[in-house]
C-alpha cells in the first residue's frame, strides 16, 4: 500500500514538472507572439494552456483518489494538499497567458503596442517565462531555488509601473481601447508572476512545514 502511494505521489510531481514546462513554453510563446505580431505562436500558445488545463483536471482528480483511499497523514498529506494547490497556480498562470495571446489575435496583423511600450511587454513576457522556469525547478526538486522570487518580483512590479507611466503620460494619443487593451496585457503578464510566488510559497511549505500565511513577505 505504502509502495503504491510513493508511486502516485511522484507520478503527481511529474504532472506537475510537466504543467510548469507547459507554462514555460506558453509564456517564451506568447512573447514571441508578442514581438512579431505572430499568429503562429499565437495558435501554440492557445495549443499550449489547453492541455495544461486538461492536465489540471487530471491532477485535480488524482490527488482526490489519494485523499480518499490512501488517508495520508502528517507531510503526505502535507505533500498531496501543496500538489493541488500548485497545479491550481499553474492553471491560472496558462490562462493568464492564454488571454495575452488573444490580445495578438485580436491586434493582428498590427502589433498590440508601439514602441518603445512594446519592449516593457517583451520583457515582463520574458520575466514571467524566467520565473515559471524557476517554479519547475523547485516543483521538479521539491526545494527552492537559490534565486530569491521576491526580487523578480518587485522586477517585474517596476516594469509594470514603467507601464502604466506610459500609457499615462500626455504625449501617448492613441485611443482608450487600445491603452485598455495594452494594460491588460501588462496586467496579465504581471500575475503570472504573482501566482509563481505563490508557488514558491508552497514548496516552502512544503519543504518547511510553515504555512504560506505565516511566511514573512521577502522569505526566500
Amino acid at each position: 500500500m505504502r509502495t503504491q502511494f510513493t508511486r502516485e505521489l511522484v507520478a503527481l510531481t511529474n504532472d506537475l514538472t510537466l504543467m510548469c514546462r507547459l507554462a514555460h513554453d506558453a509564456a517564451e510563446r506568447v512573447t514571441d507572439a508578442l514581438v512579431d505580431a505572430d499568429l503562429t505562436a499565437t495558435y501554440e500558445v492557445f495549443a499550449l494552456d489547453e492541455q495544461l488545463q486538461k492536465m489540471y483536471s487530471a491532477c485535480e482528480a488524482r490527488t482526490v483518489v489519494l485523499l480518499a483511499l490512501q488517508a495520508p497523514v502528517a507531510r503526505d498529506l502535507r505533500h498531496v494538499v501543496t500538489a493541488i494547490q500548485i497545479a491550481s497556480e499553474l492553471s491560472r498562470i496558462g490562462t493568464l497567458i492564454n488571454h495575452a495571446a488573444e490580445h495578438v489575435y485580436k491586434s493582428h496583423p498590427e502589433l498590440v503596442a508601439p514602441q518603445p511600450i512594446m519592449d516593457l511587454l517583451v520583457a515582463m513576457g520574458r520575466l514571467a517565462a524566467h520565473h515559471t522556469a524557476i517554479a519547475g525547478q523547485a516543483v521538479a526538486t521539491g526545494h527552492q531555488p537559490p534565486t530569491e522570487p521576491i526580487s523578480v518580483t518587485r522586477s517585474m512590479e517596476q516594469l509594470h509601473q514603467q507601464l502604466h507611466s506610459a500609457l499615462a503620460d500626455p504625449t501617448w494619443t492613441k485611443p482608450t481601447d487600445t491603452s485598455i487593451d495594452i494594460a491588460l496585457v501588462g496586467n496579465h503578464l504581471e500575475r503570472c508572476v504573482d501566482h509563481t510566488a505563490r508557488i514558491d510559497r508552497l514548496i516552502r511549505f512544503l519543504d518547511t512545514g510553515i504555512p504560506p500565511t505565516a511566511q514573512p513577505e521577502d522569505a526566500p
